[in-house]
């Protein structure tokens, strides 16, 4: 896959950033989006001075339509090449029974889950049909699998990443488009200390006692699906923690 190039969401951080070093230490190139500006380039200055790729950077909110569409459709001719898209932004806001719910919890889940997914994949599938090849990688989650108690609306959430996984499958493989989707379990990131709006000692113990999956252990998978041949599509992977056998059970 030489000066293949890869659009990663959220990789200022967690999986992301995990996707970013893995596919620049197999030599390719990247545009890396995240909010966070200093930890982006950071992110971007340490993996061009380790494997010598290229890297550009969008400041980009996936929740914000005009831009990721204004700032996608303006990339230079040479980076509108995308052949991979990983859609890995997202989060969890609120852990609690639906008709006790925060509704901007609910609002920034469905915004960034969902929405921010389909405007950034809206951007960049055209230009991917448009050369008749592609992949796009949907990071789901174990939640859009199953549904457990207090998880309702990211669970909700997740389900339609799954729902649009298979669609976008359906619709692009007449143009030669791949689209797969990874849904983790348990993976110790920031994920529960965003969940817990920055509580992170009720954060860190939801990683107790047990060996959860690691941000590295999801970009393994990512490459994996990436660096198949052409006429080979993974559509779906779920990977768990070994004393995670279902979203709602841990053995601690």
């Amino acid at each position: 896959m030489p000066n293949s190039l890869a659009f990663i969401s959220g990789a200022s951080s967690g999986i992301g950033m995990a996707i970013a070093r893995k596919f620049a230490s197999e030599g390719i190139n990247l545009i890396i989006s995240a909010r966070r500006e200093e930890r982006l380039q950071s992110l971007a200055d340490e993996l061009k001075s380790k494997f010598g790729i290229a890297v550009h950077t969008l400041v980009l909110d996936v929740r914000n339509r005009e831009d990721v569409l204004q700032q996608i459709g303006q990339l230079p001719a040479t980076l509108q090449n995308i052949d991979i898209l990983i859609n890995n932004a997202g989060l969890a806001s609120g852990l609690g029974p639906m008709h006790e719910g925060d509704i901007d919890d609910w609002e920034k889940m469905i915004d960034t889950n969902v929405k921010g997914l389909l405007y950034v994949s809206r951007a960049i599938a055209p230009l991917m049909k448009a050369r008749e090849k592609g992949l796009i990688i949907n990071i789901g989650s174990i939640a859009g699998k199953e549904v457990y108690a207090n998880g309702n609306v990211y669970c909700a959430t997740k389900h339609a990443v799954d729902a649009l996984s298979k669609a976008m499958r359906i619709e692009l493989s007449a143009f030669g488009v791949k689209v797969g989707q990874i849904c983790p379990g348990a993976v110790e990131t920031e994920f529960s200390v965003v969940r817990f709006h920055g509580d992170k000692e009720r954060a860190d113990k939801v990683y107790e006692g047990f060996d959860n999956l690691l941000a590295e252990d999801i970009a393994e998978a990512a490459w994996f699906m990436a660096s198949r041949p052409g006429h080979v599509n993974i559509n779906d992977m779920v990977i768990m923690p070994t004393a995670q056998p279902i979203a709602s059970i841990i053995h601690r």
